[in-house]
């Protein structure tokens, strides 16, 4: 393993979970030693220290996020958009430069998405370093093997905090240890050197996690760690220049064979369209790392404010929450689905809406204000008589576009009411990875197993009597096809941009009024500029 160099990094008590500082704004309050000296008194006090980096992560990796992660990785690529909807959702032109690839290196929300993952790294590293010091595992009513895995479970988690780093920035520092002396600036490292240190701890620090079971839901086990190899190793072509993909199959094969444990068992495709994202689905066999959301634990995943639309929508499904009528799907991904594709019929809202459990129409509150309100596949202004134009970021109604219904919270009188989890990685996406890995490694042709890997996904959406005519064959499943599935299986689960990327689409596709801007260095996003004003050892990205 290359030598890394050691650089510090500032854990702040407020001003970084709102957004406000980078980590490399060097003018912070350090992490207090008084703190530490009254804490880790117990097994309780440790977990809680470990386990606090994954709910600060549901900030910028799920869409109920603060325009993190999620939020690029979606607005950027050819499925979502949060378009202008007459007088609401211009938002100085945000979502407008994410859409048309025109950003620059002094976007706010991107400075946000900086931020927390920042931040992110920064709890982990002062969580590895407080944990280490524990000299007697025994007076806290631990093990010392327990205290070992705690600390394998945080260097895998600061690694996918890493591989999602370098994924937006590519060349970006490598920081890994809490120091309480004069600030230091840490410097850019190359990609590729970042993958390495990536790869090296997860490669050193799974085999060392616990195997996933229901006692562990929401912590950091075996098919958390093998899942982030599996994706690491299928994108490391793309992100080092070499090809993984035997390496990749194996990282699959270690899940989908049951090494890596799993919810009641070894981990199981979901029998239905609805169980894995439903408010059981902490117990969902297909899951394999989830973020562990409870509304009646006071944490509750709120998807509303993204992908809900005005409070008119309370009335179509007996909630109690409504949104900023925010992303909406891209007409021509809505069309990717065939009509007889149940996932067309159960991820969506489309079409009239009515209030719940009747045949009354909900109305609109806008440009249909007093109308019967209908969910259209366009993003266009038809209440001012356009019905045939393509139509624009800039020209969306209240109604415009499909919607979000992949999740679902239940009803207000369901006694799992928005208990959802958030799911990271499912078995599902393992199947699409090996099978990915066995057609990129045998020149893009699908052998049978890679027909079988994704006809096991696919089945669930087709009745049987439309199964025969949609399933797989080695001669239907090219690698366009593959992606074209990937944007369908897996739509709002904030997946695209790598699927785009890696398929060598995201800078050269056209998708609705986007067209591509043929500029590979619009693959990576530019360091923000408040970051290279504050730190003069970063350096900006090319093309910015």
């Amino acid at each position: 393993m290359k030598k890394y160099i050691k650089k510090i990094i500032y854990i702040l008590i407020t001003g970084l979970l709102f957004g406000t500082n980078g980590c490399t704004d060097l003018d912070e309050e350090l992490y207090s030693d008084l703190v530490k000296d009254n804490f880790y008194r117990n097994r309780l006090e440790v977990l809680q220290a470990a386990l606090r980096p994954i709910t600060h992560m549901g900030a910028w990796i799920a869409p109920s996020g603060q325009n993190g992660y999620y939020y690029h990785s979606e607005l950027s690529s050819d499925q979502l958009a949060w378009p202008q909807k007459g007088r609401h959702g211009y938002d100085g032109g945000d979502h407008f430069r994410q859409h048309y690839h025109t950003w620059t290196s002094n976007e706010g929300r991107m400075r946000t998405a900086w931020t927390l993952l920042w931040t992110g790294v920064g709890y982990i590293n002062a969580a590895i370093e407080d944990i280490s010091a524990i000299e007697d595992a025994t007076a806290l009513e631990m093990t010392d093997t327990e205290l070992e895995s705690i600390l394998s479970e945080l260097r895998v988690l600061r690694a996918f905090h890493y591989m999602k780093i370098m994924e937006l920035w590519g060349n970006v520092p490598v920081v890994t240890e809490i120091a309480y002396g004069q600030p230091t600036n840490p410097e850019t490292r190359p990609r590729e050197e970042v993958f390495d240190f990536i790869r090296t701890e997860l490669e050193e620090n799974v085999p060392n996690l616990q195997p996933y079971s229901e006692e562990l839901i929401g912590r950091v086990t075996a098919t958390a760690g093998y899942a982030m190899l599996s994706e690491l190793y299928l994108n490391a072509e793309k992100w080092t220049g070499t090809p993984m993909w035997d390496e990749c199959i194996a990282a699959c094969d270690k899940i989908i064979e049951g090494e890596a444990g799993g919810i009641n068992g070894t981990p199981q495709l979901a029998p239905d369209l609805l169980e894995t994202f439903g408010n059981t689905n902490r117990n969902a066999r297909e899951n394999l790392f989830q973020i562990a959301y409870s509304r009646d634990g006071g944490n509750t995943l709120d998807w509303g404010g993204f992908f809900m639309g005005y409070d008119n929508i309370k009335e179509v499904l007996n909630v109690g929450y409504g949104g900023w009528n925010a992303f909406v799907v891209i007409p021509s991904a809505f069309d990717a689905f065939e009509e007889n594709d149940l996932r067309k019929e159960e991820w969506f809202l489309f079409g009239p809406q009515y209030k719940y459990g009747t045949d009354e129409p909900v109305m609109g509150t806008e440009e249909w204000e007093g109308q019967p309100f209908v969910y259209v596949n366009s993003i266009r202004r038809e209440s001012e008589g356009d019905t045939s134009s393509e139509g624009s970021m800039a020209e969306g109604e209240e109604n415009s576009g499909a919607r979000f219904h992949k999740y679902k919270s239940g009803t207000l009188d369901d006694e799992n009411y928005q208990e959802n989890n958030y799911v990271i990685y499912r078995l599902t996406e393992i199947y699409f990875n090996k099978a990915e890995a066995l057609m990129r490694r045998n020149d893009g042709v699908a052998p049978q197993e890679a027909v079988d890997l994704v006809n096991a996904s696919k089945e669930r959406a087709f009745t049987g009597a439309d199964w025969p005519d949609a399933m797989y064959t080695t001669a239907t499943l090219t690698m366009d096809e593959l992606l074209a599935e990937r944007g369908r299986e897996f739509i709002f689960e904030g997946k695209r941009r790598t699927d785009l990327i890696r398929f060598d689409k995201y800078v050269t596709a056209s998708w609705w009024d986007h067209e591509p801007s043929n500029d590979p260095n619009r693959e990576l996003y530019p360091i923000p500029s408040n970051q290279i004003a504050s730190n003069p050892n970063l350096k900006q990205n090319p093309g910015y």
